[in-house]
């Protein structure tokens, strides 16, 4: 359980930094880069991103 909240919350910066830097981008461009290299459907990427604990 521990290991799978680590990967969680991993998978989380990461998706959080990529957005943060490349704000330049469409993030529907966004979306579908991170969909390909983390292997997540648009719903799940969406959901990191619209989480309540994400600060924006």
């Amino acid at each position: 359980m521990k290991r799978s909240k680590e990967l969680i919350e991993k998978r989380r910066e990461f998706v959080s930094n990529y957005v943060i830097h490349n704000q330049s981008k469409q993030m529907k461009v966004i979306v579908s880069e991170l969909t390909e290299m983390l292997f997540l459907s648009e719903r799940t990427i969406y959901n990191i991103l619209t989480d309540d604990r994400d600060i924006y």
